[in-house]
């Protein structure tokens, strides 16, 4: 009898996916697939998974999860190998009973639907449940931390707002014991992640300050993606002043042309996400942005596609996750004027493309320079600044200031200073 999870998408459902595994009972034979539908191509993905694991072991039972499993219940209950489909709210608490000695505590649900915790107000210090926050993965050396959950923005192209209900800010008291667990556990780093963490009641920033002062050996934090018009002052104050912050921020960007960012109902204008990067660089000279960027979107002109490749340079973007638009069910874009699929795909490869030379030159700007690296396993890490590194030799969870020697295929060669 063996215990297994499957998981696609984001660093939310990794955080889930490792709490399910350590508070499931490990005699039981199950495979859980955690499902993504941020586009279409995650939703295939997640039923090849589902057809994978049922080949492999034919005699395991399959529960599938997560946000694809919520929009489309029925259809993943139909599957060869399927014995339950369970929605984002039930995830956590779908396999208990607990094994003993893995019980993260009380059970609750994230969905904003059925939640069993408050949604936060500007005082989480009123909340009185405290439930284990999902957390965990990449073998401990960096932990993922979950703060929030949900979102309450409407953009025109995504469905995971009706997957993960409206946005849930997890209380603080909880956050910081979840950060403390991962931190005995063997966690040298920890990455506070959800779906829209910027919109944590009371503000992002002030939470990395009271968990900075609450936990003392918490020496390296990392933020997952933000939305760039979210960012409060106090969080600029940490990019500006705080070395335990790592210098990585991945915007939600989507697009680079005011008309698209308009018809996909983001916040911001492009002057907006470039004043941000600009901000950020003046105040922290070692940052490096990331940046989701949609390819493709319905309406799209040449120009404007343009527009999009060129904030690739005026938000100097480091790392970019392109995604060729997917126009999702009940979604508002999906009744758009559809651009042909052969236009987005092209219009991605072109997005990444760029990115990727962009990505190389800055690799190659780091030789020669010393950086310093975490070894997360088989010797590989990642610098502050989130490049990727390889140090032969290097033992997980080994930290120090090491001598960039070289660039080899997409990773950094190094040795120890």
């Amino acid at each position: 009898m063996s215990f297994e999870t499957i998981t696609l998408g984001c660093r939310l459902n990794f955080a889930e996916s490792e709490t399910i595994a350590r508070s499931a009972d490990a005699g039981e034979d199950w495979i859980v697939v955690n499902s993504c539908a941020v586009t279409n191509e995650a939703v295939r993905q997640t039923r090849q998974a589902i057809r994978r694991a049922h080949r492999r072991r034919p005699n395991a039972r399959i529960l599938v999860t997560g946000c694809a499993a919520e929009l489309e219940p029925a259809d993943f209950a139909n599957m060869p190998g399927v014995s339950r489909v369970v929605g984002n709210a039930e995830k956590l608490t779908a396999l208990l009973p607990r094994h003993p000695g893995l019980d993260p505590g009380p059970a609750f649900t994230l969905s904003g639907r059925t939640r069993q915790i408050p949604a936060q107000g500007r005082d989480d210090d009123d909340c009185d449940v405290m439930p284990p926050v999902p957390a965990g993965f990449m073998g401990h050396v960096r932990s993922f931390v979950a703060v929030q959950t949900g979102c309450d923005h409407r953009c025109t192209f995504c469905s995971i707002w009706q997957a993960r209900g409206p946005s849930v800010s997890l209380p603080f008291d909880a956050i910081r014991a979840a950060v403390a667990r991962e931190i005995d556990r063997g966690a040298k780093e920890i990455v506070l992640t959800g779906v829209d963490i910027t919109d944590y009641a009371g503000g992002l920033g002030k939470l990395c300050q009271r968990l900075l002062v609450a936990e003392s050996r918490l020496t390296r934090l990392r933020l997952s993606s933000l939305d760039s018009i979210e960012i409060d002052e106090a969080l600029f104050d940490l990019i500006a002043g705080e070395p335990r912050l790592m210098p990585h921020f991945h915007l939600s960007l989507q697009a680079g042309d005011d008309m698209i960012l308009k018809r996909m109902k983001r916040r911001h204008i492009r002057a907006d996400a470039v004043r941000t990067v600009e901000r950020i660089k003046s105040v922290r000279a070692d940052a490096t942005i990331g940046a989701d960027l949609i390819a493709g979107f319905p309406t799209e002109s040449e120009q404007m596609a343009l527009n999009t490749l060129k904030i690739l340079d005026d938000c100097h973007v480091a790392a970019a996750h392109v995604f060729p638009y997917s126009a999702r069910p009940n979604t508002p874009a999906a009744r758009m004027p559809q651009l042909p699929h052969e236009l987005i795909r092209a219009r991605a490869a072109r997005l990444r493309t760029a990115a990727a030379k962009r990505r190389t030159a800055w690799l190659d700007s780091l030789v020669g320079s010393t950086q310093a690296v975490l070894i997360e396993n088989n010797g590989k890490g990642h610098t502050d600044s989130f490049a990727p590194v390889r140090i032969d030799g290097a033992v997980r969870g080994e930290a120090g200031r090491a001598r960039i020697t070289g660039l080899h295929d997409d990773h950094l060669t190094a040795v120890w200073a």
